[in-house]
């Protein structure tokens, strides 16, 4: 086993086509090794279905927030403290944690991992969409179905570092990347991503001149291109470091991961 392991993680797979068909691409020609998965979303039939095709290794991404202006999901489950005043889910986090009680969030989050079940699909750990709304209702659904919540206070720590690729500029993001590979300290570290092909969809997802547009287009585009660059796994494999996941980095793989 090598000293540095490194774990390649896409989001938001299921939330729209251009993102299920990005996180493929990266599974099987880059360097991602596993995704997080949205069950709310509409587009997580397909992503359920490539899943079982491919073996990608799964997270449940579990949402309680949606950001985009044009595309709008709703709870699996009816908690009114869940959504807004067209019945979606809430835009931000602060919105949500205002909002959200803990007896909503912990049904709608336990709803999402039996969509996983019903699809067939093994659940490798959960992580959260956007941030936290609702703290201790992921510390409960991940104890209920025994598997780690890998930014819960206790898992987190089994990390040597979490970084997120994704938010810094494009023509940045390849040089960040090498310096971040020749930096990795021995241990498992996550990279988390945000891949998707480049489809027309992505840039209808949300009125352009936000923060918030950045994410819809640009960041997933840019996040493609360096999973898939030869570059970048030529200098993963020169320096040694493993490609894991989850599931392989932490044998067991459950609680405190």
């Amino acid at each position: 086993m090598a000293e540095v392991r490194l774990i390649v993680q896409g989001d938001d797979f299921g939330m729209c086509h251009a993102v299920n068909v990005g996180t493929m691409q990266a599974f099987r020609d880059g360097i991602l090794t596993q995704a997080s998965t949205m069950a709310a979303c509409p587009w997580f039939t397909e992503a359920a279905a490539l899943a079982r095709e491919s073996g990608i290794p799964l997270g449940v991404h579990q949402t309680l927030t949606c950001e985009w202006d044009f595309m709008r999901w709703r709870p699996l489950t009816d908690g009114a403290s869940l959504v807004g005043d067209d019945g979606t889910f809430m835009r931000t986090v602060e919105e949500a944690k205002a909002s959200v009680s803990h007896a909503d969030a912990v049904r709608e989050l336990s709803a999402q991992v039996a969509k996983f079940a019903a699809e067939g699909l093994t659940i490798d750990y959960l992580d959260v969409h956007m941030g936290q709304s609702a703290p201790a209702a992921y510390a409960e659904v991940s104890g209920a179905i025994g598997k780690p919540f890998i930014y819960g206070p206790e898992e987190s720590q089994r990390f040597a570092s979490i970084e997120t690729l994704s938010d810094r500029d494009a023509a940045d993001k390849k040089a960040w990347v090498l310096d971040y590979l020749d930096n990795l300290t021995p241990g498992v570290h996550l990279l988390v991503t945000h891949c998707a092909a480049a489809e027309p969809e992505l840039a209808a997802l949300h009125t352009p001149g936000s923060d918030t547009y950045r994410w819809a287009e640009e960041y997933r585009l840019s996040d493609q291109a360096i999973v898939t660059d030869p570059e970048v796994r030529k200098a993963i494999e020169d320096r040694g470091i493993e490609l894991a996941t989850v599931r392989t980095a932490f044998p067991g793989g459950n609680r405190g991961v």
